[in-house]
């Protein structure tokens, strides 16, 4: 499985939108820029991002997104299913069966019940994970940068 830079953009764009004070918006194009993400790719992201309500979009001249709920409340699973949607990582194709010439009510996948499993406990990795505690770990490890993006955010929000 290789799950796509949108996922990973998405993530680092909430958080960067984390640091936003009340009332203020951050100009798509300015996350999109920091994130060095195409422009009109990113403003994909980001209307699949609104319409699964982690974030507002602030139409007009003074416009730009800021997160709709608490980042305690926004798992990383959220994020994901957002940009990817939720399907399942795998599907028999029947291999099994052609292999030995299963009759349909004697098919089944000895591979299905593993993958689901396996899904299960990343899904589950994934949804302990908020953004609350992502921006917590990259506060403790990379204070000094963190405190860099906060500059950059007030530069570019707007309220």
């Amino acid at each position: 499985m290789q799950m796509k830079t949108g996922v990973e953009q998405s993530v680092y764009a909430i958080l960067i939108l984390n640091m936003l004070p009340d009332k203020a918006v951050l100009p798509g194009e300015a996350i999109s820029q920091q994130l060095d993400a195409s422009p009109t790719y990113f403003q994909k992201l980001l209307r699949k991002l609104v319409s699964a309500d982690l974030i507002t979009s602030v139409p007009g001249v003074k416009g730009g997104f800021k997160l709709k709920k608490k980042p305690e409340d926004i798992r990383v699973y959220d994020i994901y299913l957002a940009i990817e949607g939720q399907q399942s990582l795998y599907t028999s194709s029947g291999i099994l069966h052609d292999m030995f010439e299963l009759e349909e009510e004697d098919s089944c996948c000895l591979l299905t019940n593993l993958m689901e499993e396996a899904e299960s406990s990343w899904q589950s990795v994934l949804k302990r994970e908020t953004v609350a505690s992502l921006y917590e770990e990259i506060n403790e490890n990379y204070p000094s940068k963190v405190q860099l993006l906060q500059e950059w955010v007030k530069e570019k929000m707007v309220q």
